[in-house]
C-alpha cells in the first residue's frame, strides 16, 4: 500500500467521487455512501454511486455505466472496496479485478472489521496498484456515521432542538407552535431524512402528536424510534401511520397493548427496567444495524443524552423572541453540570440564516 503525494488529477477525481456518493444521502443506510470514478487516459470513461441500501455498490454501477474497454484504466473511490460477500452483494474486489482495472486509489480505508485493509490487500495480490489516504477527513466526515457505528460499536448521536433566545421550547401552559419559522422547520425536516432514525420519548407523542418524517418525496423518512416504557402510546398517533417504527419498552409494561401493537407491525425491544438509559437505547439501536439517530426531543431526553455526554453532532433553531418564566421548558433538561469545563462544547460552530431566524449547528469534540 501506497501514501505518496497524489496529484492534482487525483484530487480532482476523488472529489468527484465524494460528490456523487453524497447523492446517495439518507438512503444507503446501515451502507456507507460511495461514488466511483473510471478514468482511462485522462478522461472519465465510468462514474456511479450506491444509490440505496441492497443495491449495486458504487464500483459496481461506474463498471456498469461504461461501454468502454476497462483495461488498464484507474478507479477512483472514497471508501476502500469491500472484499466479501454482502448480505445482498458480492465482493466488488472481485469485479475489480476481472474488469482489469490496473490501479485504484481511495481516500479512506473501510472501518468495518470485515474490511478494514483487506480488500486494499486482495487487489494488490491480484496485482493491482493501490493508492490511499487523499482527503480522509472529508471523505470521514461524509461518512462519520459510518465510520462512528463501526468505531464506537454505537450509532452517531445528534440532537436538534429549537427554541426562543433565551433557550425555551415551550411557554409555561407547554405551548410550542411554532416557535422558529416555516424555513427553518422545512430545512429541519430536511435534516431528518439525512439520518437513518429519529428518537422522541412519549412525552412528546403525547404532548405533540409529531409526524417525525422528512416530507419529502426525494427523501427517505427515517425510522422512528420511540422510548415508552409504559407504553402509554396512543394507538392513532401519527407517529403510528406505517410500520417504520421501533419503540423502546419495559417488560413490565402493559402485555396486552404489546400485544397488539406487535400484531399490527410495530418492532418492540424490550429492557428489564422502566428507566431506559442512553447506554441502553444505543446497545439496542447498534443491534437493529441503525448507524444514525437524529434526537428531536423532548426536554428531558435530549437531557439525558446530554448527561451522557454521547453526542456527537448538534443542531439548535434560535427565533428572535424571549419566552422568560422560571415554569416555561427549557430545552435541556437532565441532571445538567457543576463545571463548566463538563459542557459539551460544538468545534467550529456553523451558522445559517432563514430571516430572522438562524441555526447554529457543528460536531461535538
Amino acid at each position: 500500500m501506497s501514501t505518496d503525494k497524489f496529484s492534482s488529477e487525483d484530487i480532482k477525481f476523488l472529489k468527484l467521487t465524494l460528490k456523487l456518493a453524497k447523492k446517495g444521502t439518507g438512503f444507503t443506510a446501515p451502507n456507507p455512501m460511495v461514488g466511483a470514478v473510471i478514468v482511462k487516459n485522462g478522461k472519465i470513461i465510468g462514474q456511479g454511486y450506491h444509490k440505496k441500501y441492497g443495491g449495486p455498490h458504487a464500483e459496481i454501477e461506474a463498471l456498469n455505466s461504461t461501454k468502454k474497454s476497462v483495461v488498464g484504466a484507474t478507479m477512483y473511490v472514497n471508501l476502500e472496496p469491500h472484499g466479501f460477500q454482502g448480505v445482498n452483494t458480492p465482493p466488488c474486489t472481485e469485479a475489480i479485478i476481472k474488469a482489469g482495472i490496473k490501479k485504484v486509489v481511495c481516500c479512506t480505508l473501510d472501518p468495518n472489521h470485515k474490511v478494514a485493509g483487506n480488500g486494499i490487500k486482495q487487489l494488490i495480490a491480484a496485482g493491482i496498484k493501490t493508492e490511499f489516504g487523499a482527503l480522509t477527513k472529508e471523505a470521514e466526515e461524509l461518512n462519520s456515521a459510518f465510520f462512528t457505528f463501526h468505531q464506537k460499536q454505537r450509532p452517531l448521536v445528534a440532537i436538534k432542538f429549537a427554541c426562543s433566545l433565551d433557550g425555551k421550547i415551550a411557554t409555561k401552559i407547554h405551548e410550542s407552535k411554532w416557535i422558529t419559522n416555516e424555513a427553518a422547520r422545512q430545512y429541519a425536516r430536511i435534516l431528518r431524512g439525512e439520518y437513518q432514525s429519529i428518537l422522541v420519548g412519549i412525552n412528546t407523542v403525547l404532548a405533540d402528536d409529531p409526524h417525525l418524517g422528512a416530507r419529502n418525496k426525494n427523501q427517505k423518512d427515517p425510522i422512528r424510534v420511540i422510548i415508552d416504557p409504559n407504553l402509554k402510546i396512543p394507538l392513532q398517533s401519527q407517529v403510528l401511520r406505517d410500520n417504520n417504527v421501533l419503540i423502546l419498552t419495559s417488560t413490565l409494561s402493559n402485555k396486552n397493548k404489546k400485544k397488539q401493537l406487535q400484531k399490527s407491525g410495530f418492532k418492540i425491544v424490550e429492557f428489564k427496567n422502566k428507566f431506559i438509559s442512553v447506554k441502553q437505547i444505543l446497545t439496542a439501536l447498534h443491534a437493529q444495524r441503525i448507524i444514525s439517530v437524529f434526537i428531536e426531543g423532548g426536554s428531558q431526553t435530549l437531557g439525558n443524552f446530554v448527561d451522557s455526554k454521547l453526542v456527537d453532532k448538534v443542531y439548535t433553531f434560535h427565533a428572535p423572541i424571549i419566552i422568560g418564566g422560571t415554569e416555561s421548558l427549557s430545552a435541556i433538561g437532565g441532571q445538567g453540570i457543576t463545571k463548566l469545563k463538563e459542557a459539551l462544547h460544538i468545534k467550529e460552530p456553523q451558522l445559517k440564516k432563514f430571516g430572522d431566524n438562524f441555526l447554529i449547528f457543528g460536531n461535538v469534540e
